[in-house]
């Protein structure tokens, strides 16, 4: 097995190994396993699924550095002392129902809208002490925002949440929720191979922005459903600030680079160890913790339920891995 050290797309490096096996392959999976000493690997998509609609999952776009917000500077004084070994927003927040919700991107590479979206969503609730419910609208985000980048093709996190800040974001649930002004109108694919959704292709298109609500049982006008954010920022990557910013103010959106061993995550604490890249990632970070001495952050993915851990996976912390503490972005809600 050939074993070569590449520069990641959000920062560091990373030996890996190479593998001669199809990446969607059973003896792929085995070998993942075979070297793999932290997490198991297991089957979350079907073999023939395409390869085309798998790579386009990973929207953040190559440029997305370049639009990285200002650093936040004015943190809450926290000594490390006081941060727990164990900390989860969802047993943190249980008024908030958004921050247990798994949200599907379609065969959309949206998941730079959908990372801001869900981490808005529950600071939204979480800053009106549970009293507010708001599910903020990926639909709007992907098809309206003209400074995130490409839509379905990619895009930068950083300036979504700058959108809710200069714009405003409307309401809007998963695709057939009927939640909100603007649900999600990309429908979730099959990742299976006797699944009843529509098979997974990789041909989603960016949906028209409509600065109305698409949703006919919706009685809030368009105008009067936008929601603003206060203020947006990055964190740096010492993860001690990571640890206080999700603390005080709730998840936030982080990026990574994916290989493709990531495809396969069913248990334990993620570690590269096959494949080769497949782009960059924008997720949603819900909390930390440690396992069998391994330490971990809480992610929150956007493929579905039938994806992973629930829809979540564990990636180990503090050493900045697949640079998921590079690109930490959040922000406050007016």
């Amino acid at each position: 097995m050939l074993k070569i050290c590449i520069l990641l797309i959000f920062g560091g490096t990373l030996c890996l190994g190479l593998s001669d096996f199809h990446p969607l392959s059973d003896k792929f999976i085995n070998q993942i396993n075979k070297h793999s000493s932290t997490w198991t690997a297991g089957r979350n998509f079907a073999p023939d699924v395409s390869m085309k609609y798998i790579k386009r999952l990973m929207g953040v776009h190559p440029d997305s550095h370049k639009y990285r917000l200002p650093e936040k500077e004015d943190h809450l004084l926290m000594s490390v002392q006081e941060l727990p070994e164990n900390f989860d927003a969802r047993q943190q927040w249980p008024q908030c129902p958004t921050i247990r919700e798994i949200r599907d991107q379609g065969s959309c590479g949206s998941c730079w809208a959908f990372g801001a979206v869900e981490a808005i969503s529950d600071r939204f609730c979480i800053h009106s002490n549970g009293t507010k419910h708001f599910r903020f609208s990926a639909e709007e985000l992907v098809s309206c925002c003209r400074i995130c980048g490409f839509g379905c093709n990619g895009g930068f996190p950083g300036n979504a949440w700058r959108y809710w800040v200069s714009k405003g974001l409307v309401s809007g649930g998963s695709y057939g929720s009927n939640q909100g002004c603007q649900p999600y109108e990309i429908p979730p694919c099959e990742h299976h191979v006797n699944g009843t959704r529509p098979a997974c292709s990789g041909e989603g298109k960016t949906p028209k922005c409509k600065k109305e609500c698409t949703n006919s049982e919706y009685s809030v006008p368009f105008r009067k459903d936008l929601h603003f954010g206060q203020r947006a920022y990055s964190i740096s990557s010492d993860q001690d600030k990571i640890k206080m910013e999700i603390m005080q103010n709730g998840p936030v959106e982080a990026a990574l680079t994916v290989y493709e061993d990531l495809l396969h995550y069913k248990s334990g604490v993620y570690q590269h160890v096959q494949g080769k890249v497949l782009g960059g990632h924008a997720i949603r970070m819900l909390g930390w913790g440690v396992e069998n001495g391994t330490p971990y952050w809480i992610i929150a993915n956007s493929w579905n339920t039938d994806w992973g851990d629930n829809g979540y996976f564990k990636i180990l912390r503090g050493s900045d891995h697949c640079g998921i503490e590079s690109g930490i972005a959040a922000g406050l809600p007016a």
